[in-house]
């Protein structure tokens, strides 16, 4: 009862800030993601009678305390479902720095649940799939799909409607994710602690939620059109927005360093010049720039040269979950 999955992380377009349900981890909007092939977690889970407890590693290192808690209540999700009472052993290498930003939860999640279902026994469609993935990490849901996906909020209050579906595939377009590492430290503000001040005290909160919609249309028709500003000047603006309303949260918090100012002021500066070149942020420091093939010398080359950056790692449009072989892993 062995099995092994390949997840890579997505970045968020349209972002995903807010839940209206902690427990089910259930949106207040609707997000759309772009998935990426430079940064993915691999998962072995192994199902074994002997063992009196689950155990992870992630990195070849134990891991205990909260992140060991997210995964251990993961796998009892899966064993209710499949009616089995058999811890496991989780072995994780992460290729995403873990927490800065980068959407590690998403790629692990989404590795785990791929892998703990298929070890146990459990054959699901991709739907039944990233509606359980949205119980461990909510952006994991949008990895188990390749090239553009959209995480549907949903209305029922048992999130039976709230998963991911594809919206484009991974070889409809080729726009390329220049990942600009500035800090790869643990976060000061976790997603789901600044999520939670967000919306239960910014101001700020009902606007952004209100312009989800109109947002979501443009982007979707943009990426089906393959109109790069139109997909970028969304995606920019979206960014913005969500990160203003932790400004207006109480106590007030913001996830930019100096250094991210300066990278959003150099995409902002490489488009005056006429190259089409456009960011967006998560929960953390790091920026995510969206640019095309013929412009990549000019955008790393810019990238490269501001001070305070110290890594520019670049990504294509990557593939949804993969399950690997034994001879795969070596």
């Amino acid at each position: 009862m062995k099995a092994t999955a390949k997840a890579h992380t997505n970045i968020a377009l349209i972002k995903y800030w807010g839940k209206r349900d902690e427990a089910l981890i259930l949106p207040t909007n609707n997000s759309l993601s772009v998935t990426l092939d430079g940064f993915y977690t691999t998962t072995t889970v192994s199902y074994k009678p002997e063992l009196t407890k689950d155990t992870f590693t992630l990195n070849d290192e134990v891991v205990v305390g909260e992140q060991y808690n997210r995964v251990t209540n993961f796998l009892n999700k899966v064993r209710d479902i499949a009616g089995k009472q058999l811890y496991a052993e989780v072995k994780s290498i992460n290729a995403v720095p873990t927490a800065a930003g980068f959407a590690s939860s998403a790629s692990g999640f989404a590795a785990l649940a791929a892998a703990a279902t298929k070890a146990i026994g459990l054959s699901l469609t991709e739907s039944e799939l990233s509606r359980l993935t949205r119980q461990g990490s909510g952006s994991a849901c949008r990895s188990i799909f390749g090239g553009f996906a959209e995480w549907q909020k949903g209305e029922m209050e048992d999130g039976s409607d709230s998963f991911a579906v594809p919206v484009a595939p991974k070889d409809h377009w080729d726009i390329r994710v220049a990942a600009v590492v500035l800090n790869a430290k643990m976060k000061k503000v976790s997603s789901r602690s600044g999520m939670k001040r967000t919306v239960e005290t910014s101001p700020f909160f009902k606007g952004w939620v209100e312009s989800i919609p109109s947002d979501l249309e443009a982007i979707k028709q943009g990426i089906l059109e393959r109109d790069f500003h139109k997909v970028g000047e969304v995606a920019e603006a979206n960014c913005l927005k969500m990160h203003a309303t932790t400004l207006g949260a109480n106590p007030p918090f913001t996830y930019w360093l100096d250094t991210t100012m300066s990278v959003m002021q150099t995409v902002q500066e490489l488009r005056s010049t006429g190259v089409p070149a456009y960011f967006t942020i998560d929960a953390g420091p790091n920026v995510k720039v969206l640019y095309l093939p013929q412009d990549e010398e000019k955008v790393l080359e810019t990238l490269r040269n501001i001070s305070g950056v110290t890594d520019v790692r670049l990504s294509r449009v990557g593939q949804g979950i993969k399950y690997l072989e034994d001879e795969e892993l070596v």
